[in-house]
């Protein structure tokens, strides 16, 4: 075939050409997309390149053996951060996104300030409690001392995390929120798009 019958092909496929670029593609791409960032949290790192390791959480370095304790980086039970990854097509275009609030600070890191409240001590003690493998102890929200929690264990880091928000003074908390990019460009992912894309125009082209 020359360079003219080529062209006279591809003039004959333009209609289906321009409808997989318009309609297919984008619904294809944002598919693949989606499952190529929720694959990054079952590997626990963001792959581009290589997979880059998140850093290990609190709870990863306590060494307890709960089901809690054994989720990865930005997993729990409920994944919300997994199953909020979402993906819009239009013409020619497809939006890959997470519009969790706390999306962002997750995959780009940075820091946060948190106001201190009786409510959230008493979800840091019971969570101590928790994270301690203490009897259950319901939060009452009354007055807690440092003489409560003397005669715990020696707390592992997980719940010496908890005690430390519980007892603090501070009223306000400036948190470091490391970087565990989920979402961005992954060379991976682009290799595989035009992989798919050249399949697909091969496949109108053919038949």
């Amino acid at each position: 075939m020359d360079i003219n019958q080529f062209s006279k092909l591809i003039q004959t496929k333009r209609h289906e050409l321009d409808a997989l670029m318009s309609r297919r593609m984008p619904v294809i791409v944002g598919r693949m997309a989606k499952d190529h960032f929720q694959d990054n949290f079952r590997k626990g790192g963001f792959v581009n390149g290589g997979l880059h390791p998140w850093p290990k959480t609190v709870r990863q370095r306590s060494g307890l053996t709960s089901a809690a304790a054994q989720y990865g980086p930005l997993l729990s039970g409920r994944k919300h951060l997994f199953h909020s990854i979402k993906y819009l097509p239009s013409d020619y275009r497809v939006v890959v996104s997470d519009e969790l609030i706390y999306a962002p600070i997750h995959n780009f890191g940075g820091s946060v300030d948190v106001t201190v409240s009786d409510r959230m001590r008493r979800f840091a003690w019971a969570n101590f409690y928790r994270a301690a493998g203490r009897s259950k102890k319901a939060a009452t929200g009354k007055k807690n001392t440092r003489k409560q929690t003397s005669a715990a264990t020696q707390p592992n880091a997980q719940a010496q995390f908890w005690r430390n928000l519980a007892l603090t003074k501070k009223k306000k908390l400036h948190i470091k929120i490391p970087q565990r990019q989920f979402l961005g460009q992954s060379k991976e992912l682009n290799d595989a798009i035009n992989h798919r894309l050249e399949s697909e125009i091969r496949n109108i082209i053919n038949k």
